[in-house]
This record gives structure tokens, sequence and C-alpha cells, in this order.
């Protein structure tokens, strides 16, 4: 028989006060809709992939009902490279011609997802790969960027903007302890694909579906202020001051402007994680510390 060596006392201390501190999340959050946006590193290394599919796994597990919608940027570009192209943003968002959309496409609707599909079912979840094309569910039309220094709309190509989502498939999915994985592509009134930003499609999403929490995950601790401080809670009124001010810009508007709608919209509550940390989303559903920046309407 194997040895099995006894576990410390104060380990055990440990071990039991953190089954303890998880139990209220679970209770409350049982049979709760969460809506995490995948993204950043936790997407790229192989530790951090393996742990988020546990995590999402354990969520489903303990009785709540998790939908992952993923990105795929730093894939997209290194696919776009070996092609001979540049990626371009403009204002946070992809440049998406139509060659750049068939790579997106297979990129975002082929191999990501299938990945995440098959870790989360490695794992034990039941996972199911989805795009807004399938059963047209996520509805999109073409994109155009404002630009300050004229009146003449931005063309960024095949970006689009959502028109509706119809949460029906995915909430089928959820009845039937199903793990929907879902990537960013809408299809429009002609059937053609628009590349979609992940943040939007989460937190219109998360509206949707009426989920208690909605969750973006990034490269960074959360929102940060110009001291490089954590933000803990942000508002819309501060929220204005900071994209003012320039301490949110890029890619951190679309994310931002996501959570507070969602927020404002009835989702319960939104964080902005960092990904980079082990079993991030562990800490921030099941215990009292969470991490990251959360998004809560003005008072």
């Amino acid at each position: 028989m194997p040895t099995v060596n006894p576990i410390s006392a104060h380990d055990a201390a440990s071990t039991a006060a953190v089954l303890a501190e998880a139990m209220p999340y679970i209770r409350r959050f049982f049979d709760k809709t969460i809506v995490i946006k995948y993204g950043g590193n936790a997407m790229t290394e192989p530790e951090l992939k393996e742990g988020f599919a546990r995590d999402v796994v354990l969520l489903k597990l303990v009785g709540m009902n998790p939908v992952v919608v993923h990105g795929g940027g730093p894939q997209i570009n290194d696919l776009l490279n070996r092609v001979g192209k540049q990626g371009e943003f403009i204002q946070g968002m992809r440049v998406t011609d139509s060659e750049t959309m068939e790579i997106v496409e297979m990129v975002l609707g082929g191999l990501v997802n299938k990945e995440i599909v098959s870790l989360i079912n490695q794992h034990g979840g039941r996972a199911v790969g989805l795009t807004g094309k399938d059963g047209h569910f996520i509805r999109a039309k073409k994109m155009f960027l404002k630009d300050d220094k004229n009146e003449e709309p931005i063309d960024i190509g095949q970006v689009g903007e959502i028109e509706s989502i119809d949460p029906e498939l995915v909430a089928l999915l959820d009845t039937r302890d199903f793990i929907p994985v879902i990537a960013p592509i809408g299809v429009g009134a002609n059937g053609e694909a628009f590349n979609i930003n992940a943040d939007l499609v989460a937190g219109k999403l998360a509206e949707k579906l009426g989920a208690e929490k909605l969750i973006l995950m990034t490269n960074t601790p959360g929102v940060l202020d110009k001291q490089g401080s954590l933000l803990t809670g942000l508002t819309p009124k501060l929220v204005d001051q900071l994209v003012a001010e320039g301490t949110i810009s890029g890619g951190m508007i679309p994310k931002i402007s996501s959570a507070l709608e969602a927020a404002v919209n009835g989702v319960n509550s939104v964080h902005i994680i960092d990904g980079r940390v082990k079993h991030a989303l562990l800490l921030e559903v099941l215990t009292d510390h969470g991490v990251g920046t959360m998004i809560r309407r003005d008072d």
C-alpha cells in the first residue's frame, strides 16, 4: 500500500479554513449564472490554461452555471504574422479586412474554441463550443469609430457592434448541465461574419442571461491609477474622470465600457481580475478577499 504522509495540524487548519470560507459563496451562488470573459496570459500559459479549466469545472460541480466567452488576440497575431500581415488597432479595436476576418474565424471559432472545450472536458466538464453564428444568436452590424478630429467615421472593416443577443441557446445548454464556450463572432443581416470585441459580447450576454456575476480576466491586477495602485471599486463618474485624464485608454476602454453597462443593466457584480494569478477565478468567486477591481453603479 502507498504511504500516506499525515497532514500537519497547521496545514489541516488552513485547509479547513479555506473550505469553510467557500461554503457561504457556494450557497449564495448556487444555480446562478457567472459569465467569464477568458483572455490574456491565462489563455497562453499551459499551467494557467489547465488551472482555468479545472476552476470552471469546479464551479459547475458545486452548482453554479459558468458561461465562458473567450478572446484570442495573441493567437490571431501569431497567425497573421505567419502569413505576413501586421495586426492594426484603432481605439483598442482590431482593424479587420476580409483576409483578417478569415483568420479571426479560423482562430477564434476553430483552434482556440476547440482547445478550451477540450481542456474543460478533460477535467470532467461537459463543454460545448459556439460562435454567434450558431443559430444566429449574436446579431451584429458594422461598427464605425468616432474621430474626435473630424466628422468622418473611421471604417475598421468587418468589426461588428451587437444588435441583439438571443440567450435561448446558451440558457438551454445551461439547463442540460453543459458549459457553453463562446467565440465572439457575430452574424450580419446578409450572413456575413463580424469580429466583435469579446468584452462587449461577455457584458451583453451577462445582461441577457440575468447573470449574478460578470468576470473579465486580464493581464493586469485590475484597473490601476497613475501611481500604479489598484482601484478596487469604480463607478461611472470615476471612470469618466479616469478616461479624461488618460489613465484608462486603449484596450481597457471597451472592457470598462462593457463592465459599466452590465452593472447598470442588472448584473449584480462585475469584476476585472488578474488572470496571471493561479486560480484567480476561484479566489474571486469563493473567498472573502477576491482579486482585482469591482465595478458598481453610482450611488
